[in-house]
């Protein structure tokens, strides 16, 4: 995590503790020629444009008052979507039961991404249910190989 990130981890904390909601994630992102700071925010019924602008606009204000980043960048407050990340344990413990995209960092079984429903998650590992053409197979997989996580769409 980037100094800019935790300083802005800190600056909307209290913000979305106030408001019941979860921070997601934050990324520090350089885009062609413009820096973009993007809040990824969310509760348990979802959120609302409403609630990312009240969250952007107060955020901005104490962006304002402690001018952490020298230089023009763009704030983005923002739900993380239907592919939402998947980034902490209360992440996974949320998602039992959710159809789920992972990719290790080293593979497993010959293969590095898995995609399908996840089945259980311990802390430890995590369990999955992938469908190969017509039969099913249970992949467990470290938990501290995962690379990276997302809830997946079904069509």
């Amino acid at each position: 995590m980037s100094k800019i990130t935790e300083v802005v981890e800190e600056l909307v904390t209290p913000i979305l503790q106030e408001m019941s909601l979860e921070l997601v994630d934050i990324e520090y992102v350089k885009e062609g020629p413009n820096w973009f700071l993007r809040v990824f925010i969310d509760s348990e019924t979802g959120v609302d444009i409403e609630e990312c602008g009240t969250v952007s606009e107060r955020l901005g204000e104490k962006m304002d008052e402690l001018d952490p980043i020298q230089h023009n960048y763009f704030l983005e407050v923002s739900s993380p979507g239907a592919e939402r990340p998947l980034k902490k344990l209360s992440d996974f413990e949320r998602s039992v039961g959710k159809h789920v995209y992972i990719k290790t960092y080293e593979p497993i079984d010959g293969e590095k991404e898995f995609e399908g429903k996840l089945e259980a998650f311990d802390g430890q590992t995590v369990t999955l249910i992938v469908k190969i053409k017509t039969r099913t197979k249970t992949v467990v997989l470290p938990y501290d190989k995962v690379a990276f996580a997302r809830l997946a769409i079904v069509f």
